[in-house]
């Protein structure tokens, strides 16, 4: 067998996810696919749908279970956080403002990495904070791109429009002033994973007296070389 591990059940379960990365398999295109007997190929499929490796669609034929995507999001996670410090970092010393990194989290957004500004007030969000997805500047970038029927049910109770995020779709970065927090500007732009699909923000915030009432005009270039720095380091990860 071609890339024998030496653990024969394990090379022989990676020969099934590899035949059902191409698309839905029956058993016989399992067993055609893999040219393992048809026992052990069963066997395995069922074995790999027990731990979500596999699942089944509508007609029954196996296809790759939900597990291997939760798997790959975790990995990219890990990407994203190995490479938010320096970056995080940069920017801030850029604008001179603190900077954050979010992901969605099902109905909130929550900060998985920042860089404090390092003296006077500190208006950084501590790692680990959940915030709403229904306002600031990073909850538009994370709403943006969101298929329409996910955007409609964001925008109820939002204190931006559907109008607003096309702006933000357009011109690639998003700002909020008093938004979230009365007093406190930001601005943010997306990172995306290898497909393309925005997987977090990267946002400055500060007083509005520092950053003005248009804080984009002075930070949206820093803050979207940030995000395309991020983007740049899933993509050659992935």
């Amino acid at each position: 067998m071609d890339n024998s591990s030496g653990v024969g059940v394990l090379d022989k379960a990676a020969l099934v996810l590899s035949a059902l990365e191409s698309g839905p398999a029956t058993l016989a295109g399992l067993v055609a696919a893999t040219g393992l007997a048809r026992p052990t190929a069963h066997r395995l499929a069922v074995a790999l749908e027990h731990h979500r490796m596999v699942a089944r669609d509508m007609q029954g034929r196996f296809i790759l279970g939900p597990r291997l995507a939760e798997l790959a999001a975790a990995a990219g996670e890990d990407r994203l956080l190995a490479t938010a410090g320096p970056v995080l970092t940069h920017l801030r010393d850029v604008t001179g403002e603190s900077a954050q990194l979010y992901r969605r989290q099902g109905d909130m957004r929550i900060c998985v990495a920042a860089a404090e500004r390092l003296s006077g007030l500190r208006d950084t969000v501590p790692v680990g904070s959940t915030l709403t997805m229904k306002a600031g500047s990073s909850a538009q970038i994370l709403m943006a791109w969101e298929e329409p029927e996910r955007l409609h049910r964001g925008l109820q109770g939002a204190r931006f429009t559907a109008t607003a995020l096309s702006g933000v779709r357009r011109r690639g970065w998003a700002q909020s002033i008093g938004e979230r927090e009365p007093g406190v500007a930001s601005v943010s732009a997306p990172v995306r994973g290898p497909s393309n699909r925005v997987v977090a923000a990267v946002s400055v915030s500060g007083p509005i007296e520092r950053l003005t009432r248009h804080p984009g005009r002075m930070h949206a270039q820093a803050v979207i070389d940030a995000a395309s720095r991020l983007s740049e380091a899933l993509r050659r990860a992935g």
